[in-house]
């Protein structure tokens, strides 16, 4: 069995993306690393080359600005990478993602039990998305709380945009891959970052998800305090103290008004805890 790592990254440094520890966490359980560096105004290439691992292979490109299709430019940059890919498996990082230590085994078990296995397509992790600081993390509906991040190179798939995967069955019709959980944990970082940086990362992008004026009213603290949950486990050991150490859970605004998504996800939340269900948005078909 052959594992292909891969991702696409461009302004790392500056956007503040933990992406070198990223990188080094997936390294240990794969055959190579294919890494696209889009044009940066920054010491991101350079950093990457730092690592001076053999496994790591880069691709320069140039992002397409002139792309109207929300989100389908960073589709493009994943499919760049993920084309380069010469394993049996494709296993996709996203720059502010993280792969646990403890986990390697059940990741590699996972891709070793299904290789040759037709019906199961991709491999799906449960995630934890880290909120404000690394003691906090988001538990709703209004998360994908399970995303596939492995997939087989021998299934016809593409990125409609760098979350998830479409599976072509014939030329013209598509759906979500058929997946197998792992029973690992994805560490999700991307709002950790200061909120200077989370403004930079929006700025830059909002013209290619055709959103305007995201960053003028980010405030960490406005949100539902009723998703913030308190962390008590291990954060990988890549990550080391990349992010500032702080106590406790982080510290919502008392007065914040619930915008009309939170009242829906809090009234969700409910709903879950009743019926024992799981609501949040799923890229997959469940391989049981």
């Amino acid at each position: 069995m052959k594992v292909s790592g891969f991702t696409f990254i461009r302004n790392g440094a500056q956007l503040g993306f933990p992406f070198i520890q990223s990188i080094r966490s997936l390294l240990p359980i794969v055959d190579e690393f294919i890494i696209n560096i889009g044009d940066s105004n920054d010491d991101t290439k350079a950093q990457i080359q730092a690592i001076n691992d053999p496994k790591i292979k880069i691709i320069e490109t140039v992002w397409n600005n002139h792309m109207q299709h929300s989100g389908f430019v960073y589709g493009q940059q994943k499919m760049i990478a993920q084309y380069s890919c010469t394993g049996d498996w494709a296993f996709y990082l996203e720059a502010d993602e993280i792969i646990h230590e403890n986990d390697y085994d059940a990741i590699v078990a996972a891709m070793k039990k299904h290789l040759n296995n037709p019906n199961v397509e991709a491999l799906a992790f449960d995630y934890l998305h880290f909120y404000g600081n690394t003691n906090t993390y988001l538990w709703s509906p209004g998360w994908y709380r399970r995303e596939v991040r492995i997939i087989k190179t021998s299934v016809r798939s593409y990125a409609p945009d760098g979350l998830f995967w479409v599976v072509l069955e014939s030329n013209k019709k598509g759906r979500y891959p058929r997946a197998a959980l792992i029973g690992a944990k994805m560490y999700h970082y991307g709002w950790v970052r200061t909120e200077a940086q989370m403004r930079e990362k929006l700025t830059q992008v909002e013209h290619l998800w055709n959103k305007k004026n995201q960053a003028a009213g980010l405030n960490y603290q406005n949100i539902d305090h009723t998703t913030l949950k308190e962390f008590t486990g291990t954060h990988p050991q890549v990550l080391g103290d990349f992010f500032p150490k702080e106590q406790g859970i982080f510290q919502t605004n008392p007065a914040h008004v619930l915008t009309r998504k939170e009242h829906k996800n809090r009234i969700g939340t409910k709903i879950e805890n009743i019926f024992n269900l799981d609501l949040s948005k799923k890229h997959f078909t469940l391989v049981k």
